[in-house]
């Protein structure tokens, strides 16, 4: 495990007919890897208490709660106007339509693509970051049913279906809600070290692709 030590902020964006899952994967996955953390390396005294290794929020538009696809409601924690600057920024999928109409949304999305040190997507998620000129002509990936809808949307993005998740350094995008939690846990392997990573895959119980 690396010797990360200092908080990393991650903000995951929460908007009426989200993926409940695209949401609740990452959110899993980065709340354990803090567990895990700590269980890894406790802190030297409880007077010293070791830092989370990662704070997850919700962020939505507004302190309202959010009804995801399915009909579960959110509530975030966050809004638009009060949520600081993070480290990484989750763009979860579902029924994204409201959300690309949302010039509010976008313009959120930009702002803090532009100030984070990572920006990912699950599934149609890609679609917000390309809508909000986040995403421009790397190589990117959805989830397989909206593959062409991307490219022909986005022309200038090169889409792939060949992987699960595409690295691209600070722009990182995956397919449907597995693939989500996968990139996650690849994630999770880059700030916070491989054995975390697989302690948090072993925790969830979940077989991790990592490749």
């Amino acid at each position: 495990m690396t010797a990360q030590t200092v908080t990393q902020t991650v903000h995951i964006l929460a908007f009426d007919d989200v993926e409940a899952l695209d949401f609740a994967g990452p959110y899993e996955v980065f709340t354990t890897a803090t567990r895990m953390h700590h269980r890894l390396a406790p802190a030297a005294s409880a007077a010293t208490p070791r830092a989370p290794l990662f704070d997850v929020r919700a962020v939505a538009a507004d302190s309202q709660p959010v009804r995801a696809r399915a009909g579960l409601r959110l509530l975030p924690e966050l809004d638009f106007h009060t949520a600081p600057p993070c480290d990484v920024l989750i763009v979860p999928g579902g029924v994204v339509d409201g959300a690309l109409a949302c010039p509010c949304t976008l313009a959120w999305l930009r702002k803090q693509s532009a100030r984070a040190q990572i920006t990912a997507s699950v599934c149609t998620g890609a679609f917000l970051l390309a809508e909000a000129g986040v995403l421009t002509d790397q190589e990117v990936t959805t989830h397989w049913e909206d593959l062409a809808d991307l490219q022909r949307r986005y022309p200038a993005l090169r889409v792939t279906d060949r992987q699960r998740w595409v690295d691209g350094g600070r722009l990182v995008t995956s397919a449907g809600i597995s693939a989500g939690i996968d990139m996650s846990l690849h994630l999770v392997a880059r700030l916070g070290g491989q054995a975390l990573a697989e302690r948090t895959a072993r925790q969830m119980d979940y077989a991790w692709q990592a490749a």
